[in-house]
């Protein structure tokens, strides 16, 4: 799966971590349903952060669509509430 991340790039990220960024999208989910900006900060830098731990940057002059798209780490909580589908930023 190729996840990029906006005004950074993208990541090749193994169907099996999947989980793991769901986990950490869940804590974004539920800061936006608060309304909690101490909160979701964190927990949006947290799921960039896992993307470029558990992926590996995708050849830069490879020319492939994004199978998902997140955010850049200066977004706000309004910007991120408006990309949210129904199961979140990870689908899964």
């Amino acid at each position: 799966m190729i996840v990029r991340i906006l005004g950074e790039g993208q990541y090749d990220v193994a169907g099996s971590a999947i989980d793991r960024l769901n986990e950490l999208d869940a804590a974004v989910e539920a800061a936006i349903a608060a309304d909690d900006e101490a909160a979701f900060r964190p927990a949006l830098h947290a799921l960039l952060e896992g993307v470029r731990t558990i992926g590996v940057p995708h050849a830069i002059d490879a020319i492939d669509e994004s199978d998902l798209i997140l955010p850049d780490g200066d977004a706000t909580l309004e910007e991120v509430r408006d990309l949210l589908a129904d199961d979140g930023l990870i689908p899964g």
